[in-house]
């Protein structure tokens, strides 16, 4: 049952997170924005492309939460941990040691600790 409270929490805080990135697009490209206009068309959807993608996975995880079978919150989790190995990744070959990279591994840290106590 607590797996499902975490990863119900989980789930709010990465669909927050998603509708806060409707609001400030620019989180994308946090502080390499050379040569990018954060104000034009085409950021504004990469930025809004962004938040839909957390606000979606975010959704899913709730649905899991819900449902609560073990199957469907690993399926769920493993999608997200998927995500955040891959912003860990651009940003160790970027070179970009920020909030973004602490931000994923965290992220991905409490996924790992959710499938864990699942498999285990």
């Amino acid at each position: 049952m607590y797996l499902r409270i975490v990863t119900g929490v989980f789930a709010l805080a990465n669909i927050g997170y998603g509708i806060a990135g409707y609001f400030k697009p620019g989180q994308v490209f946090e502080n390499s924005t050379e040569g990018i206009d954060v104000a034009g068309t085409g950021a504004r959807y990469a930025g809004n492309e962004y938040a839909s993608r957390n606000l979606a996975i975010g959704a899913g995880l709730l649905i899991a939460a819900l449902a609560g079978g073990a199957q469907v919150i690993v399926m769920a989790t493993l999608i997200r941990a998927l995500v955040e190995i891959q912003s860990i990744i651009i940003n160790i070959a970027i070179k970009k040691f920020n909030e973004g990279l602490i931000t994923a591994a965290v992220f991905l840290a409490i996924e790992l600790f959710i499938l864990l106590a699942i498999v285990v």
